[in-house]
């Protein structure tokens, strides 16, 4: 679930730096990373209700709300970025949803398209440009909804206190940051492969863009991550002997190896020399190089997702050993 929530963080970031930010360069992914965004977050919370022994007492959060409880505070703060994401992109294919409600090669498709326009057919330049004001006002919203959807999952983890390592002020900005890597990253993976998949050629501006972004984003997070378990290790409180077992030998593979070399050290490599080298490569070495690196980045995110989950629950709580979690695929 928090993996699945970061992507949606990341996509819609994307498609913000277009709208708000007015970055030309990332034009032909806004839309398609702004749909990516909504398509993950309507099953965002399908790892959570299927977890629930009674998933329909999901929604009392909404008939009776508590404004002190963190987990129905998510849940208020899901429903708004969902409706917010959903009237924008009801404003961005507006457009298009009224031309297809007249033009629509059968009856039921013109019928669908004709509720989907709300009654609202007026295509003029002047509703445009009121479409046009009214999304960006609410891409600048969305901006820190979005940040507030995902760095809310590492509120709830660090303020835990009960648990060193999860207990850290930290945690919401690791989530966040993780989740903006996660997200370019998927972007970057579904526009290769569906253009790949369609025979159309990819905008190299475009590119180049996303795996500028994603080089930054990615050198933020790993050293935020490093200097949050440097902070541990530093300050050598009475749990520190515990974590410090659990990443080296309980948490050797999937932290240091996949999360740390394979998946921090290698894309930062890759896409240091796509930006820095990117006149000396051709197009195909530069996307070959972005793919891997993006591929290579969501087995990252997932293996910190991981770690942080199922490592915080892996040692007791006396601190007297490490405990093995095992995976019921049917439980």
């Amino acid at each position: 679930y928090p993996y699945i929530t970061g992507i949606v963080a990341g996509a819609f970031i994307i498609s913000s730096l277009y709208h708000v930010f007015h970055k030309e360069e990332l034009k032909p992914v806004s839309r398609f990373a702004m749909l990516m965004a909504l398509a993950f977050l309507l099953f965002a919370t399908t790892p959570l209700m299927m977890h629930l022994g009674h998933p329909e007492r999901a929604l009392n959060i909404m008939f009776t709300p508590n404004t002190t409880s963190a987990m129905a505070g998510f849940g208020f703060i899901y429903l708004t970025y969902m409706v917010i994401l959903s009237v924008e992109i009801w404003l961005v294919y507006r457009e298009d949803i009224v031309f297809l409600s007249k033009n629509a090669n059968t009856a039921w498709r013109r019928m669908i398209y004709r509720l989907l326009s709300l009654g609202v057919d007026n295509v003029s330049p002047e509703s445009r440009k009121l479409d046009h004001d009214v999304m960006t006002f609410l891409a600048a919203i969305g901006i820190p909804a979005a940040c507030m959807l995902h760095g809310y999952v590492g509120f709830i983890f660090g303020a835990i206190k009960a648990n060193p390592w999860w207990s850290s002020p930290m945690m919401p900005l690791i989530f966040l940051l993780s989740a903006i890597v996660s997200g370019i990253a998927m972007v970057v993976v579904c526009y290769m492969v569906i253009h790949y998949l369609k025979g159309r050629p990819l905008d190299p501006d475009c590119m180049h863009s996303l795996v500028g972004y994603l080089w930054f984003f990615t050198k933020i997070d790993v050293a935020v991550e490093l200097l949050e378990i440097l902070n541990h290790a530093y300050m050598a409180n009475e749990d520190w002997e515990i974590l410090h077992e659990l990443v080296t030998v309980k948490l050797f593979w999937s932290y240091v190896v996949i999360q740390m070399l394979v998946g921090s050290a290698i894309p930062i490599i890759l896409l240091g020399i796509v930006v820095v080298f990117k006149n000396r490569l051709s197009v195909w070495w530069r996307n070959a190089f972005a793919f891997c690196s993006a591929v290579l980045l969501l087995i990252q995110v997932l293996a910190m997702r991981w770690n942080v989950v199922i490592g915080g629950q892996s040692f007791s709580k006396s601190y007297r050993g490490l405990l093995d979690f095992d995976i019921e695929l049917y439980g």
